[in-house]
């Protein structure tokens, strides 16, 4: 019965259920939504950690080629002393041994292998996080010029409502004066009423465009875009290619990739040599032996030659030249991409630069159209059925027009992205 009563009552409502109308949300410039976004985004975060983690495994690699010295201690309690069947004392109840073992690499060829594998994996780490930053860039880019776009279709929106209100406003003006029509006054209350829906609309998709916003800089409220929006300077055609080629993170990242292959292949003969320690150890006990004294100290020399392993490193050698093929084979076709993705920025952006200066051109020839048709129906040439189709004509080029301005605007972010500028 409740649950009735409350959808009856919002039935019967004339509008909207009052409300205090929500806060403005914080505006912000494109500099500084990426600014923030590189401070706090997670996706950010999570890859500069993994250069620290790359840190420490070049840190673990380095080990194996340094020095190392152990320290030991044996304390060994006996039920009693040890004592001959003359009652000669030949040993305690309680034993210390202590040994001092030192371990130096001489010669092994693996651990330095391990090290330059270290650091590729460092600078490897190094370009992700440059290519995780021009993704996420590209993410706030995006949503950054779709709440420009949003907000401006409310203000196309807005002013289509205020100019249908105002020929509603006299329509019925000319009804009560007895000069008018129901007819006219009908058309001019239903266009109104069109357009305030269409603001609702247009409103609820600009919120959203916030919060979408908000969300791309890892924010817990959402953000508004500055209407000023400053795109680095566009590259020459000539030498767009190149530079995209040697600049992007994304090939950038592929290019350590394939170096990394590269010196892992390369080094393969690693796991052929042989490989030599130096062990150093120094004693003491407390009981001793003719061989074994109390105290001393003895140096080995200890040389392994790997003869057979049963095809390990045979498969490993395979494996390591797929993975350069592998690594090769995908930077190539990125710097295929990015040649095409290059020319093809380029001859959208001009198309879409030609397509904005002919929707503004049509948008202001529309308003224009308006002013001519009000002014007719204002002096009884025509019915406003010409007002009404004029005032849609105008709403809808305005519309094309902030569309044709948006996509003119992604045509340039394409462009710096494709050639590496930006961010």
């Amino acid at each position: 019965m409740t649950v009735a009563f409350v959808l009856a009552g919002v039935a019967r409502a004339d509008g909207p259920p009052s409300a205090s109308p929500p806060e403005a949300p914080e505006r912000i410039t494109l500099a500084e939504a990426l600014a923030r976004a590189r401070a706090q985004h997670p996706s950010l975060a999570i890859a500069r950690q993994e250069i620290e983690r790359s840190e420490g495994l070049l840190r673990e690699a380095r080990a194996a080629e340094l020095p190392t010295l152990i320290g030991t201690g044996l304390f060994t309690r006996l039920d009693r002393d040890r004592v001959t069947s003359t009652g000669l004392k030949i040993g305690d109840a309680n034993q210390w041994n202590t040994s001092l073992s030192l371990s130096v690499p001489l010669l092994v060829p693996t651990a330095w292998s391990n090290v330059n594998h270290a650091k590729d994996e460092r600078n490897q780490a190094r370009s992700n996080v440059d290519d995780v930053s021009r993704q996420l860039a590209t993410t706030v880019a995006r949503a950054y010029l779709g709440v420009i776009l949003e907000r401006r279709q409310v203000v196309v929106a807005e002013r289509a409502r205020e100019t249908a209100r105002a020929h509603f406003d006299f329509a019925r003006t000319r009804l009560q004066g007895g000069m008018g029509t129901s007819l006219d006054d009908a058309r001019a209350e239903q266009e109104l009423r069109t357009n305030e829906a269409r603001v609702a609309t247009l409103s609820t998709a600009l919120a959203r465009a916030r919060a979408a916003l908000g969300a791309a800089l890892s924010s817990d409220h959402p953000l508004d875009a500055s209407d000023d929006v400053s795109l680095p300077v566009l590259p020459d055609v000539a030498s767009a290619t190149d530079e995209a080629q040697s600049n992007r993170a994304d090939v950038k990242a592929l290019r350590a990739r394939l170096v990394g292959a590269q010196h892992s292949r390369r080094s393969v003969w690693t796991l052929y040599s042989p490989y030599l320690v130096g062990n150093a150890l120094a004693f003491r006990q407390d009981l001793g032996s003719v061989l074994q004294p109390t105290h001393g100290w003895q140096a080995q020399l200890l040389l392994t030659l790997p003869f057979y392993d049963g095809g390990v490193r045979t498969g490993e050698a395979r494996e390591r030249s797929a993975v350069e093929s592998e690594a090769r084979l995908a930077l190539e076709g990125a710097l295929r991409g990015v040649a095409n993705d290059v020319r093809v920025a380029f001859e959208v952006m001009v198309h879409q630069d030609e397509g904005l200066s002919a929707a503004r051109e049509a948008a202001r020839l529309a308003r224009r159209v308006v002013e001519l048709a009000e002014l007719a129906y204002r002096a009884g040439a025509t019915t406003n059925l010409e007002v009404i189709d004029a005032e849609r004509r105008a709403r809808d080029a305005e519309t094309e027009a902030e569309l044709a301005e948006d996509a003119s605007r992604q045509a340039r972010l394409e462009l710096l992205l494709a050639t590496g500028r930006f961010p």
